[in-house]
Parts: structure tokens; sequence; C-alpha cells
């Protein structure tokens, strides 16, 4: 039986190197990934990733624009079970991860194991613009982070 695996990709393309998980999603699509793995660009819809996370996967792969200080187009790979606050709302307009995880269980649902693949974003100004190099330079190594996880998920 495969192993059902979400890779959740979320971001705003208005808010420059925002929209780095929106890139990382699109390069994705072009990747084959083991059976039972689906992509989905979930932009900025938090609505749709709790519903979506209400039949749990049985790995989330969340991948977000993630400023913790580093350096720009440092990637992070984080586990955010200890992070999750039951306070958080979610809207249909806003993501975040921490608080679609927290709304998920507000709402009675079980969270898988997750994983946020991350980007330490240079520049968050409003506007269309494209990607800083420090970020767009974190795709290739992001996507072979992803595949790495993806694939210990399906050997276990």
């Amino acid at each position: 039986m495969s192993r059902r695996v979400l890779i959740a990709c979320v971001g705003n393309i208005f808010l420059g190197d925002d929209a780095w998980g929106v890139e990382v999603a699109r390069r994705l699509t072009a990747e084959q990934f083991p059976p039972g793995t689906t992509v989905k660009d979930f932009g900025i819809s938090g609505v749709h990733l709790v519903y979506e996370l209400l039949e749990p996967p049985d790995l989330l792969v969340l991948v977000d624009a993630t400023a913790r200080n580093g350096d720009p187009g440092t990637i992070y790979v984080i586990d955010p079970s200890e992070h999750i606050h039951a306070s958080g709302s979610c809207d249909a307009h806003t993501l975040d991860p921490y608080t679609v995880l927290a709304t998920v269980v507000k709402m009675g649902g079980t969270l898988p194991r997750t994983r946020i693949v991350g980007c330490e974003p240079a520049d968050l100004s409003e506007g269309m613009s494209s990607l800083s190099e420090p970020v767009r330079g974190a795709i290739e190594p992001a996507i072979a982070i992803i595949r790495r996880i993806v694939e210990q998920e399906v050997a276990s």
C-alpha cells in the first residue's frame, strides 16, 4: 500500500519573496514522485488547506517562505509540532502554517507527520516582482530536500 504524501506549497505572489512556495510548486509539478504523492499550490488559501488536512495524509510537507533571521536563501526543515498554538485563527485569505495546523486540531482533525521546508526571504515588499537572487537560488536545493523527505517516508 502506498503512503499518502501531500506537498502543500503556499505563498503570496504580491509580496516579493513570499512567492517562493508558489514557484517551488510550479517546479515540483515537473518532478516524478512515488505513487500517492500529491503536489498542490495553495497560494494564500489557508482555509482550503485546512479542509484538505481534515482527511490527513501520512506525511505533509509544507513549503513556504519562512523568516527566521537567517541569511536570505537559507533553507530550513522544521518540525512544527512544538510550535502549534491552539489560539490561532485562519481566514480565507491568509496562511500561516502554524495557524493552519492549529485550526485543523480545533476542528477535530488529526495532524499528519509534518515538515515545513522554508526559505529565508530577502524582500517581502508589496508588488509583483521576481524572487530575489538568493531565494531563487534556493529552489533547486529545496526540491532535493523535499525529494529526500518524501523518499524517506515511502521507505519507512
